[in-house]
C-alpha cells in the first residue's frame, strides 16, 4: 500500500462510528465509519464502507470508500476499485484503479528532482 517507512496505524474511526468535526493527527489514520469534517494526518486510509464529507490533507491517501471533498497529498493518492471521490485532487502521483469513480479535477505537481547533474570537465590547456 505505502512505502516501507510508513508510520504504524495511530488512529481508527470504526465502522459503527460517526464523527462530526475536524481531525488533526500524526501518523496514520484509518477511517471505516462516517466523518463530517476535514482530516489532516501523515497518512489516511479510507475503508470500503467509509464516507468522508470534507477535505483531506496528507502525505498519502488511499480511498476505498466515498469522499465528498478535496484531497491534497504530498506524495500519492490512490483510488481503489470501490472508491469514489467527488472533488479536486492535488498530488504528485495519482492512481485510479479500474472500477473507481473520480468526479472532479486533478492537479499534479512535479516532485523536485534530487539528482545533481555533473558538468563535464573542461580540458586543461
Amino acid at each position: 500500500m505505502f512505502h516501507k517507512n510508513t508510520e504504524k496505524l495511530e488512529s481508527l474511526i470504526g465502522s459503527n462510528s460517526t464523527f462530526k468535526g475536524d481531525i488533526d493527527t500524526k501518523g496514520t489514520i484509518r477511517i471505516d465509519g462516517v466523518i463530517e469534517g476535514n482530516v489532516s494526518a501523515d497518512w489516511v486510509v479510507i475503508g470500503e464502507k467509509a464516507q468522508v464529507r470534507g477535505d483531506i490533507a496528507s502525505r498519502g491517501i488511499v480511498v476505498g470508500g466515498r469522499v465528498d471533498g478535496n484531497l491534497r497529498a504530498k506524495e500519492i493518492v490512490e483510488i481503489r476499485s470501490k472508491g469514489q471521490v467527488c472533488g479536486e485532487i492535488h498530488t504528485s502521483k495519482l492512481t485510479v484503479i479500474e472500477g473507481a469513480v473520480f468526479d472532479g479535477r486533478s492537479s499534479m505537481h512535479k516532485e523536485e528532482s534530487n539528482v545533481v547533474e555533473l558538468l563535464p570537465k573542461e580540458k586543461i590547456k
